[in-house]
């Protein structure tokens, strides 16, 4: 797995071990999920949720991201997410909060332009925490969820609405923007 295009354009990102942790994204999908916002990552700010290797909020990043905020519960994913930051030069730009999302979300400060959430597809989280991330999310912020193609998410979760969706193979990605207070 490599960035793809940016500051840190070539470099290649450390992944957890086996698909119990991670779930990396592939290229074709991470290159369309940026096609999609691409006007949008200039000096935003990040949240990538369940991050595993951090390599979405590492993309961002690369590509003018004003800051992101990484979080994962396991400590596999922490260490490559470290060492990925580290190595791609975005220490200054990069926070790496431990824990559970739903917990990180119901005592975060900071308020995100863009999140990226890829929780392993088993897990099926993703309805439970959308609600959540509304309250963090800016006004007209963007949110874009990987999941198995099966799986089935609400049009509204709190102040976000399903905006679009694509397909790619087994994946789908839904997006998602906050609407006015």
């Amino acid at each position: 797995m490599r960035v793809i295009t940016g500051t840190a354009k070539g470099k290649r990102l450390v992944t957890p071990e086996g698909r119990d942790v991670t779930r990396p994204t592939g290229e074709k999908v991470k290159e369309a999920m940026f096609s999609s916002i691409q006007f949008l990552i200039e000096g935003a700010d990040v949240l990538d949720l369940f991050a595993g290797s951090g390599q979405l909020g590492i993309e961002a990043l690369s590509r003018g991201a004003k800051s992101c905020v990484f979080v994962d519960s396991a400590k596999v994913a922490q260490k490559c997410i470290t060492e990925n930051i580290k190595n791609c030069g975005f220490a200054e730009e990069a926070k790496l909060k431990t824990g559970d999302a739903l917990m990180y979300l119901s005592s975060a400060f900071e308020r995100f332009d863009i999140a990226f959430l890829d929780p392993p597809y088993a897990a099926e989280q993703l309805p439970v925490v959308l609600p959540a991330l509304s309250k963090v999310m800016r006004q007209g912020g963007v949110v874009l969820c990987e999941t198995a193609k099966n799986i089935d998410l609400p049009e509204e979760a709190g102040k976000l609405v399903k905006a679009k969706e694509y397909r790619y193979g087994s994946t789908k990605v839904l997006m998602y923007k906050r609407g006015e207070d």
